[in-house]
C-alpha cells in the first residue's frame, strides 16, 4: 500500500470551528452563534507504514481531526498532505480512495439492508477497481485479509457479532485501497476478548500491508499496544507528542501525566491511583487564556494563564509546557 521512504501523513496548522447552538431568542435577534473551537492550529506528523495513536478525553478534538483527515469535514484552515500529494479540503473521488474511515460502531456505518458480498461489489465496480469477472474473488480475498471465512459473504450485519462487523467494515475500507486508515475508537464498542483479536489485525494489516493507521483512541492502555508514537490532544491542540514507549516512561506534560495516572498497573507492591482533576473541562466555546490546561493544572503558574506554550523538546518527544522540561517525570 505505502511504499518505503514516503512521507506518510503530514498535518500543518489544522483549524477548524463550528457555529454552537441558538435560542430562539438569539435567532430573532439575529445575534452569531458562538464558536466551538474543536481544533485550534494542530500540527501532526504519522510516519509512513506506521500505526500513530491519538488519545485524550472526550472534547479534545479527536474525532474532528479524524473527519478533517478522512474529507467528512472541511476544515477552515491549515494543510494535509499524503505522501507528499496535497489533499484538498473537497476532494475528487481519486483523493477520497487515498484515506479510509473505520468509526467507532460498525452496526451504524454498516448498510443493514446489503449483504457483505453486495458492500464490497458495489465499492469495486463503482470505483473501477476491479473487472467484473475478478470481482467475487477480490471479495474472497478481502475477507482472508480481515480473517473472515468466504461464507460471510452472504452474511447481513444482523447477522454478525461486533467483532464480525468490525471486521467487515475494515475489509471494505481496505477494499478502496487506501493508503492512510483512520480508526476512530474502533474497539470501544467491543467485549475486551474481542478488543485483543480486532487489535491484532490492525497490527497485522500493518504489517503484510506497509498500512499506515492513525488510531484514535481515549485508552491509553490499547494505544500502547498498538502504536509506536502517541500524540496526546487537549481542547482542540496537540499538547505533547513522542515514541510510545518514552511517552510512557517519560510523560513531560502535566495533562499527559494524569492521563497515565488512570492506567491499571499490576505491580506487586506498587499502589497506582489515578490522579483526580479539579473541576470540569473549560468549554471549547470559551477557551481559557494561555495554557489551555492551566485552569486544572497542578503545577501551574501566573505564565500559564498569560502565555500560550509552543511545542517544544529534543527530537522526536515535544510537549507544550512551560515546565515541560525542568523537572523528572512522575507517573503514578
Amino acid at each position: 500500500m505505502t511504499d518505503a521512504g514516503t512521507r506518510g501523513l503530514e498535518i500543518g496548522g489544522l483549524t477548524k470551528h463550528f457555529a454552537g447552538p441558538r435560542s430562539l431568542v438569539d435567532s430573532v435577534l439575529r445575534k452569531p452563534s458562538e464558536m466551538v473551537r474543536a481544533l485550534d492550529d494542530v500540527d501532526l506528523h504519522v510516519e509512513a507504514g506506521t500505526i500513530h495513536g491519538l488519545v485524550g478525553e472526550s472534547g479534545s478534538g479527536k474525532s474532528t481531526l479524524a473527519r478533517c483527515v478522512a474529507g467528512i469535514y472541511e476544515p477552515d484552515a491549515g494543510t494535509l498532505a499524503l505522501d507528499g500529494r496535497a489533499l484538498p479540503a473537497r476532494r475528487e473521488r481519486s483523493d477520497s480512495r487515498l484515506v479510509q474511515m473505520i468509526f467507532q460502531d460498525p452496526w451504524t456505518s454498516l448498510n443493514p439492508r446489503m449483504t457483505v458480498r453486495s458492500m464490497l461489489r458495489e465499492l469495486l465496480l463503482v470505483h473501477r477497481l476491479r473487472e467484473r469477472s475478478e470481482v467475487e474473488p477480490r471479495c474472497i480475498e478481502l475477507l482472508s485479509l480481515v480473517g473472515l471465512p468466504e461464507r460471510a459473504l452472504d452474511a447481513y450485519p444482523r447477522q454478525l457479532s461486533g467483532g464480525q462487523r468490525q471486521r467487515v467494515a475494515t475489509a471494505r475500507a481496505l477494499a478502496l485501497e487506501p493508503r492512510l486508515i483512520v480508526a476512530d475508537e474502533p474497539t470501544s464498542a467491543l467485549d475486551v476478548s474481542v478488543q485483543a483479536s480486532v487489535l491484532e489485525l490492525f497490527r497485522s494489516l500493518n504489517e503484510s500491508l506497509g498500512l499506515t493507521i492513525l488510531f484514535i483512541s481515549h485508552n491509553m492502555a490499547v494505544v500502547r499496544q498498538i502504536a509506536s508514537t502517541v500524540t496526546v490532544m487537549y481542547l482542540g491542540r496537540v499538547v505533547e507528542s513522542a515514541p510510545t514507549e518514552t511517552l510512557f516512561g517519560d510523560p513531560r506534560h502535566p495533562y499527559t501525566r494524569v492521563l497515565l495516572s488512570a492506567v491499571p498497573r499490576l505491580v506487586p507492591g506498587r499502589k497506582s491511583e489515578a490522579v483526580a482533576l479539579p473541576g470540569d473541562p473549560p468549554s471549547p466555546v470559551n477557551v481559557p487564556s494561555g495554557c489551555r490546561f492551566h485552569t486544572r493544572c497542578p503545577r501551574a503558574e501566573p505564565v500559564c494563564g498569560d502565555v500560550e506554550p509552543m511545542l517544544a523538546g529534543p527530537t522526536g518527544h515535544v510537549a507544550a509546557c512551560h515546565f515541560a522540561w525542568e523537572e523528572p517525570a512522575e507517573v503514578g
